[in-house]
């Protein structure tokens, strides 16, 4: 059992009598961090420079900060609300504002998204690799301290563990702990007990003597990190809708982080419960020449088989579409199951016929112990039932042949032994979780039955299908939909997703380029990436469809489907001319001349090539009129999964955004300051004024914020 603290400095005390002041310590990303645990290590190293400190770990979270006096007044109180006692890593912090002393370094594979943009030394020490090679590059660098948050639980008096909301790469390091281990390297694990921590069974369940030190104290239960939903624009729900057309009934689910993933959901939830609107809405935002596509790739009907889900953050959305009955098939951890399904057995009732499917599709025929034991675990034998010698009976019964090709076998075994269902099947898989504060709560409070369908796992077996296992995933991934989110994509095909042709980090490769090369290893399987046509910035607006770009996450010849909100160009297996042409039909129409020019230009599409007249009104006004009757309905709301924002901050934060778009130069900022000057209060704008602190201004400065204010609050109404 582990040595037990109630004080994180007692603890590091005893980690730095073990391993020594050279301490690299390896944590999970996102919330799976003990930062009380972490900000001790980091608290000592600062103050005493023979530590010397290295900090391997990705998503390290920091409270939203303001960067202007107006966001300062909406963002402050709102952060104490949203979240709470939520302890920031120092070490981030430090590294934001390019502080951190020289004997600490941070090492992180995963950067929050557009973060640490500004941050030198993050920068310098961001580490490019997949998901899955983040284990052995742990390993490499000489880790010595592995630190995690668990949730803890007493079953019959004993203690049990889990890792919650973050095996994702702590399950693929623990074989490696024993064998790194060295008379020349100790490697310490040490656990931080959390109340709020879901308790997730299955893989992410640990033995409590994996640890050498635990620290369990309710003092350090500060808030998780919860992040509020994220408004939903147009943008993002046509892309949503798009993108749920592609997703095949009785197939395997993959989203990625962000609205459009909030999108996607929201889309798939409305085919499923409100098919009729889903329909007048894809057909109202037209996907010319993508019928043929969406019978062959996905489908328009409601979910009769449902949706498995194998993604690599279980994002709390996901739970809504288990709760709707859409994220409801269920796959097994046992090859003769899955070989029975894929063989077109009926489903998960069971009868003599699935003892003829199970020898048809390599089980015994006579079963051994092994097999046995394997199918009793999925209940295709009932739980009286044992096993001895190449026999089975029923508690008290007679002795039968466990022989699957003996018809006379079979009727017996059905008879007297045989289960009614498969069971211990799971609904997702799912390397690591991270979501609002109501996501949490849902997690500690499910029944432990319903709990057991949510798989969390390592990311060595979610993002990729290598292992002993292999043909195991395969079956199970069937009809698989990789759908992520990147920020660019050039015109032959190429995606950026991570970084900036300056080699600026926006956040990470994470594990895209995984799924990418598995939606092409996989049979049947897609992958779609989503991304905004235009983005705007400062005032000016810009194509994210573009002719080249200096960077690319995903390579040309790994190009498969992109969506925007204009459509759907399905470039898998195209000429490099195909492929130019389908992504021209789905850019802004504002830039489709420029980018056909410079195609020409570069002899990549013929000199009389004309983009098809079909094509040529993708103008934003165009998609806001195709949802404007469905929003008179109550579709596609900007919360459509709610909010902990109120009214008037919804509002005051379009205003802000408004504000934003039009102070991007010192020309822009004088017209803005100009147009407030002639902005009035009014009744309509007294509690978000009240809000803001604004209602009775004291100065000249102040007067000029509340008249910004109203500017923008009037033209967000709008």
């Amino acid at each position: 059992m582990p040595e037990v603290f109630d004080d994180v400095g007692h603890c590091v005390d005893a980690v730095l009598k073990r391993v020594g002041t050279r301490v690299v310590l390896a944590m999970p990303l996102g919330i799976g961090k003990p930062n009380p645990l972490a900000n001790e290590f980091y608290r000592r190293a600062r103050l005493d420079p023979a530590i010397d400190l290295t900090i391997v770990t990705a998503l390290s979270l920091l409270k939203p900060a303001a960067r202007s006096p107006l966001e300062g007044r909406l963002l402050t109180p709102l952060v104490e609300r949203v979240f709470g006692s939520y302890v920031e890593p120092d070490y981030a912090r430090a590294m934001h504002d390019d502080a951190l002393p020289g004997n600490v370094r941070v090492i992180e594979f995963f950067l929050a998204p557009g973060a640490f943009l500004g941050s030198r030394q993050a920068q310098r020490h961001y580490l490019s690799a997949n998901y899955t090679h983040v284990a052995r590059e742990v390993r490499a660098r000489g880790v010595n301290v592995i630190a995690h948050l668990v949730a803890r639980r007493t079953v019959n008096g004993e203690m049990q563990l889990s890792f919650g909301s973050n095996p994702d790469v702590t399950v693929d390091l623990l074989p490696l702990i024993e064998s790194g281990r060295t008379p020349e390297r100790d490697i310490v694990m040490v656990g931080e007990t959390h109340a709020q921590m879901p308790f997730m069974t299955g893989r992410a369940l640990v033995a409590p003597g994996r640890f050498d030190f635990l620290i369990d104290s309710a003092r350090y239960d500060y808030d998780l990190f919860g992040p509020p939903n994220p408004p939903l624009g147009t943008v993002d729900h046509a892309i949503g809708v798009y993108a749920s057309a592609l997703v095949r009934d009785g197939g395997t689910l993959q989203v990625g982080i962000g609205e459009m993933g909030d999108a996607l959901v929201y889309a798939l939830l409305l085919r499923h419960q409100q098919n009729a609107a889903w329909r007048s809405a894809l057909a109202a935002l037209g996907a010319p020449n993508a019928a043929a596509l969406l019978a062959a790739t996905g489908g328009e009907a409601p979910f009769a088989s449902g949706l498995y889900a194998c993604t690599e953050m279980f994002v709390d959305q996901l739970l809504e579409l288990h709760r709707a009955g859409i994220l409801r098939r269920r796959v097994y951890d046992s090859l003769l199951i899955e070989r029975l399904l894929s063989s077109g057995s009926p489903g998960e009732r069971l009868d003599e016929g699935t003892l003829g499917a199970l020898a048809a599709t390599g089980a015994g025929p006579v079963l051994g112990g092994a097999e046995f034991a394997e199918l009793k675990a999925h209940g295709v034998f009932r739980e009286d039932v044992e096993f001895g010698g190449g026999r089975v009976r029923a508690r008290g019964g007679e002795w039968i042949a466990a022989d699957l090709a003996d018809p006379a076998s079979r009727a017996r075994l059905a008879l007297e032994c045989l289960g009614s269902a498969l069971s211990n099947g799971q609904v997702l898989h799912a390397g690591f979780f991270l979501g609002p504060r109501g996501f949490y709560a849902a997690l500690r409070e499910l029944p432990e039955a319903e709990r057991a369908l949510f798989g969390m796992r390592g990311v060595a077996f979610v993002n990729q299908l290598y292992g002993a296992d292999q043909e195991l995933r395969i079956l199970q991934r069937r009809a698989a939909r990789f759908i992520n989110t990147t920020m660019m994509v050039t015109l032959l095909g190429a995606a950026v997703s991570d970084q900036l042709e300056t080699g600026e980090v926006v956040s990470g490769v994470g594990g895209q380029y995984n799924f990418v090369a598995m939606a092409h290893a996989l049979p049947d399987a897609r992958s779609i990436l989503c991304v905004r046509a235009t983005r705007t910035r400062g005032g000016r607006t810009t194509s994210n469809l573009l002719w080249s770009y200096g960077h690319a996450t995903i390579p040309r010849h790994l190009r498969d489907i992109v969506v925007t909100e204009y459509g759907i160009a399905d470039i898998r297996g195209r000429t490099d001319e195909e492929t130019i042409a389908a992504l021209l039909n789905v850019a802004d129409s504002r830039f489709q001349e420029e980018l056909l020019s410079r195609a020409r230009a570069a002899g990549k599409i013929r000199a009389d090539y004309r983009i098809p007249e079909a094509f040529r009104n993708n103008f934003p006004g165009r998609l806001e009129l195709a949802l404007e009757s469905h929003r008179r309905q109550g579709y596609f709301s900007e919360y459509p999964f709610g909010t902990d924002l109120t009214g008037d901050e919804i509002a005051l934060a379009r205003a802000l955004k408004y504000l934003e778009r039009r102070t991007g130069s010192a020309l822009a900022r004088l017209g803005t300051a100009a147009a407030a000057l002639g902005a009035r209060p009014a009744e309509r704008h007294a509690s978000a004024l009240k809000r803001m602190g604004l209602d009775t201004p004291r100065d000249f400065r102040e007067r000029l914020l509340q008249r910004l204010l109203v500017l923008g609050l009037d033209a967000g109404a709008v």
